[in-house]
């Protein structure tokens, strides 16, 4: 199943404060961008952030889960959380921190 693309614009919108903001489709899911770094997954209508010591630490009690079949466990946000759009680009931006830029390619 895929995600819908008002779910997808919501949670763009509620993370603009955290920096520079994009998604791409990917195999009928999407990859959220934080000023140029993959910081989440959207699959399923659900958000997947990208696990860092920094936004563990954040959210204190998480939930983890796959966005996919053979995937890393990543952060699973529940949707009550979208609603908090301080709280939530607080947490893309502590973990965009952390991430590493992605590689060139040559």
């Amino acid at each position: 199943m895929s995600s819908n693309q008002s779910t997808v614009d919501f949670i763009l919108e509620q993370t603009s404060q955290a920096g520079k903001m994009s998604a791409k489709k990917m195999f009928g899911e999407y990859a959220v961008y934080c000023d140029g770094k993959i910081i989440a997954l959207i699959c399923d209508n659900q958000l997947f952030v990208k696990p860092t010591e920094a936004g563990r630490t954040f959210i204190g009690n998480y939930s983890e889960g796959c966005p996919y079949p053979g995937a890393k466990p990543y952060l699973l946000v529940s949707g009550e959380k979208w609603e908090d759009h301080e709280w939530l680009s607080t947490l893309f931006k502590i973990s965009a921190e952390e991430l590493p830029l992605p590689k060139k390619k040559i």
